[in-house]
Parts: structure tokens; sequence; C-alpha cells
């Protein structure tokens, strides 16, 4: 049944993953892809839209995917499996031990997991920058260059290197995404 499977399915990545949403990716591009629920493409496509969107990303598409696959309930149940997770963890600790972080052992699993939590970062970043950029899929794919994507990262490093150079300020990331969909859609 596609909406305890939805539940599940992202129950589990609320769970099993640390690091809020970016450190969610990983597993619900593994999740959804080999799911058959979106391509890879799609993926990219709703991180992009979910990072610009408020709310958490792992929100954002928990609940697209639950929509697109079985409607409003489905979007409630993937929303409800991916918080849900988070929810119980920290009424636990916030009910046994509201004096947790005193313990050095506490604070150092809690240190020691930040960088884990990068590595997952970094690994999603690569992965997308080698699939959208170099249409590498896989370890067999062939290499070939997107040179629209190739220009939008481009002008956008520009634009914001300059930027900062001049002002001795970074420049709006609100207005970079902004850019990039111009872009994105003039260059495609």
């Amino acid at each position: 049944m596609i909406y305890l499977e939805l539940f599940l399915s992202f129950f589990k990545i609320g769970a099993l993953s640390f690091g809020g949403g970016l450190g969610m990716i990983s597993l619900i591009h593994d999740t959804c892809v080999s799911s058959g629920w979106l391509t890879e493409n799609e993926l990219l496509n709703i991180i992009a839209v979910a990072e610009s969107t408020p709310g958490p990303i792992a929100v954002n598409i928990a609940t697209f995917v639950g929509s697109s696959q079985a409607g409003m309930l489905g979007a409630l149940l993937s929303t409800l499996g991916v918080v849900l997770p988070s929810f119980i963890i920290i009424l636990i600790i916030a009910s046994i031990a509201k004096n947790l972080l005193k313990y050095a052992g506490v604070k150092a699993t809690l240190t020691a997991m930040h960088p884990a939590i990068v590595g997952l970062i970094i690994s999603v970043t690569i992965t997308m920058l080698l699939s959208q950029l170099f249409s590498i899929k896989t370890i067999h794919s062939s290499f070939s260059f997107d040179y629209r994507a190739l220009i939008i990262l481009a002008v956008i490093a520009i634009i914001a290197t300059a930027y900062t150079q001049i002002r001795k300020k970074g420049f709006s990331l609100i207005l970079l995404i902004i850019i990039s969909g111009a872009l994105g859609v003039i260059l495609y």
C-alpha cells in the first residue's frame, strides 16, 4: 500500500539522518530514485525549489513526493513520517534528560558527528555537480559538458565574487537564486 510505504520510507529518512535537511538529501535520493518516485533530474529540480522556498528542505521534498504519489493523504503521511522521529527524539530528550549536554560524553558525541554531516553534504554536492555539469550519473557514465549549466555557474560565481570584492560584503543569496532561476529560464 503506497500510503504505508511513503510513511515508513520518510520515517526511516527522518530517523536515520543527522544534520538537518541537507544531511537527509543522500537518503532522500536513494529512497525516492530507487522507488521510482523521482528521476535524478526531478530530484535535483525539487531540491532547488525546496531550497528557495520557506520551510525545511526535507519537509518540502517529503510533501511534494507524497502529493505526487498519493495525493493529499500521501503528502500528509510523508511529511508526518519525516518529522515524527525528530519530534519523538526531542520529546524524550526534553522529558528525560534536561541537563544532558552537561556531560562530556554527550558533547563529544555530538561534536564527532559534525565531520560526518559535512561529509554527507559534500558527497551530495559533488554527486549533484557531476550529474548536472558533466552528465556523470554512474561510474560507467560517459563524460559530457552541459555548457548551459556551466554558464550559469560561472555567471553566479563572477557576480558573487565581484560584488564581494567591491562592496566588501556578501551578495544576497535570494538574489543569487533569482538570477540563477532567470538564467535557467533563458538558457533552457
